[in-house]
């Protein structure tokens, strides 16, 4: 008896000793965090919360929360037309520098808006009507103070281009002009649309890089275009690629070429371009470039005038329509064969024109501090294009070259496109019948100075520098424009955005993570060469979320990794790869496919006698995870919430101390 107690004693006492040493033990060890599993959420709760998160991420109506009806109706109209909210602290002095600024904006645009109708193969004051109208109904509804509103080089030349090919402008004027406000109509019900519905987001599928060489290889179109005007040239091609340009132009040299012509333009072009130079060299002579083009046609003009220049082959502008704008309603094809075809170029033209404006609006709101609503302005675009396609006007858009006028005179608001709109009604009503003498080349001068800033050598540089992909599409936008036409450079520079974005979906970069030394940190051991590796753990990283276009690659990826290391480690003889810990922290999703995939990576690493182990991933990634029962698969305690913790149980012995 006394024995049996003795013994039961003694037992005890071990099993005290035992968990206290076991104690003491796990007590020396750090602590383990494990991974969370987020709650789970209601389904339509979730849905809602995406639709949030990806149409109205800034919450636009959270203006609206907690106030009266009468309120919501007053802020609701503040919303649709800015100038009701900006306009109740206006003052005299903003009103001085818009009305300098106005006036000053005023001045670059008629010529440039008589030339870039040309451009568009449209009579000189459709130019003029769509600096009308458009910038006043901007005015009322866009939210950027800087931009100014008016046609563009670009879309003029892409809109020229695209109506030309259905409609001959010569041979059929009527039809040509009634299909130009066709994809006018459309272009604006596509800006409208995109707005209200969120979707900006589209035009940033269209890469900087892209859009800097379709900017620039529609520049040098642009320019080589104006060599009709600039050399006098009669018969010329109606193809806008370099290759027909140059040989309509050598053809013509012996018998179209107008010296008269040759003189006006170049000397004029000369002043154009020492003119921009002064206004880059000092600032606050920035007015001296944007009054140059006015008094280069004034100049010009009273020169054909006076010296009949007409009469020895110098080709003028002639008639330019007296009057406001006429209504064009009817005259937009609703219906018919046209139909189609306006929608189709609208749709092009409009996505050209917001990108356009969108990216200006940007940079100069981001130079004075201030938000700029994105879809705001694509509404307020679109409804000033609905407008100018009633009431004869051709795509309207922000220009850069008079914005930066604008914002360098000192504009305020846009009150500054009111100004300037006054002084093109002023034009239309008094002014035009002074323009018959006005000559061609010109306007060609105007334009070639205007476009020749449109080609940003300092960006293609740039971004050579930064990724030569980019710099790929990049070029291939520009010369997809110069070589073939506009159509085809857009298309490609579209084309090569997208396949960028497909390489970096489908193939993610993946990296091998070694330890920093004297920290318990793991990192790219091709940024950090001083990372040492972990004995017999292979640590690998996943930079993207892992889904059906991209997963079979990931898998095949970090198989192959593995069969490189152990390759290398059999030929140092050293000890094989037991644990494969994969970092997850940059995978921000998961589908189904992205789960079969570990699930076969599991399977295939069993094969191996190799323990699959997962660090960090995110709430979503676990949250899937869990509901296709993968921890069940490979263990709940192969999930850690960092690399650190996942080594130090998987190799506490090699770990430094």
């Amino acid at each position: 008896m006394s024995h049996r107690v003795t013994d039961e004693l003694g037992s005890k006492e071990m099993d005290i000793v035992s968990a206290s040493s076991s104690r003491r033990n796990s007590e020396n060890l750090p602590y383990v965090h494990k991974v969370g599993v987020p709650p789970k959420q209601n389904l339509l709760k979730e849905i809602a919360a995406t639709v949030k998160e990806t149409f109205f991420a800034d919450d636009p109506l959270r203006h609206f929360k907690d106030q009266p009806r009468s309120r919501k109706f007053v802020l609701g109209f503040r919303a649709v037309f800015p100038i009701f909210e900006w306009g109740r602290n206006y003052s005299l002095s903003k009103l001085r520098g818009d009305l300098i600024a106005g006036l000053t904006i005023a001045s670059l645009c008629i010529p440039q808006d008589i030339g870039y109708a040309k451009l568009a193969n449209l009579e000189p004051q459709y130019g003029l009507y769509s600096s009308f109208v458009p910038p006043l109904v901007y005015a009322f509804m866009g939210s950027s103070r800087d931009i100014a509103i008016g046609p563009v080089a670009v879309v003029s030349l892409l809109l020229g281009s695209l109506l030309q090919d259905e409609i001959d402008s010569s041979d059929n004027p009527v039809d040509y002009r009634r299909l130009a406000f066709t994809a006018t109509f459309f272009a604006g019900i596509t800006q409208v649309t995109l707005g209200f519905l969120r979707l900006g987001f589209l035009i940033d599928f269209l890469s900087h890089a892209a859009i800097v060489g379709f900017m620039a290889g529609a520049a040098v179109t642009i320019a080589l275009q104006q060599l009709k005007g600039l050399l006098g040239i009669k018969k010329f091609t109606k193809n806008t690629d370099i290759v027909s340009v140059m040989r309509s132009v050598w053809s013509s040299v012996h018998h179209g070429w107008n010296w008269q012509t040759i003189l006006i333009g170049v000397a004029f072009l000369a002043f154009l371009l020492v003119a921009k130079y002064i206004g880059k060299r000092k600032k606050k002579l920035f007015w001296v470039p944007a009054i140059a083009p006015l008094i280069s046609v004034i100049l010009s003009t009273f020169f054909v005038y006076i010296t009949r220049a007409d009469k020895h082959g110098v080709q003028i502008v002639k008639h330019i329509r007296q009057g406001v704008n006429p209504p064009s309603v009817n005259e937009i094809f609703f219906s018919g064969e046209y139909l189609g075809k306006g929608f189709r170029i609208g749709v092009v033209a409009g996505m050209i024109a917001l990108t356009e404006a969108v990216a200006i609006g940007r940079t100069f709101a981001s130079m004075k501090d201030y938000q700029l609503d994105g879809n705001k302005e694509m509404v307020a675009l679109g409804t000033m294009n609905i407008v100018g396609s009633m009431t004869s006007c051709y795509v309207a858009t922000g220009s850069f070259s008079r914005s930066a006028v604008n914002y360098m005179a000192g504009c305020h608001t846009a009150v500054s496109n009111i100004v300037m709109s006054c002084v093109v009604l002023l034009t239309l009503e008094l002014i035009t019948p002074l323009f018959k003498y006005t000559p061609n080349a010109i306007l060609a001068s105007i334009i070639i100075s205007a476009v020749i800033g449109l080609i940003d050598i300092e960006a293609v540089a740039l971004i050579w520098k930064i990724d030569k992909f980019d710099f790929v599409a990049c070029m291939g936008a520009f010369f997809g424009v110069v070589f073939s036409s506009v159509e085809i450079g857009l298309l490609i520079a579209v084309s090569i955005s997208f396949a960028k974005i497909l390489l970096q979906v489908t193939r993610p970069r993946t990296a091998i993570l070694g330890k920093l030394p004297r920290t318990t940190v793991y990192r790219n051991i091709l940024q950090y060469p001083d990372a040492t590796k972990v004995p017999g753990i292979l640590i690998v990283r996943v930079d993207s979320a892992i889904y059906f276009s991209n997963s079979n690659y990931f898998k095949e990826r970090i198989l192959r990794w593995l069969a490189d290391e152990e390759e290398q480690l059999k030929e140092n003889f050293q000890p094989r790869i037991m644990y494969l810990i994969v970092e997850m922290s940059p995978v921000t999703d998961i589908d189904t496919s992205g789960i079969h995939a570990f699930e076969e990576l599991f399977r295939s690493l069993e094969k191996r006698d190799v323990k699959l182990v997962l660090a960090n991933p995110g709430p979503v990634v676990v949250d899937k995870l869990h509901a296709s029962k993968f921890p069940e698969l490979i263990g709940e305690d192969r999930i850690f919430l960092t690399v650190a913790d996942a080594v130090l149980t998987c190799a506490p012995k090699t770990e430094e101390p």
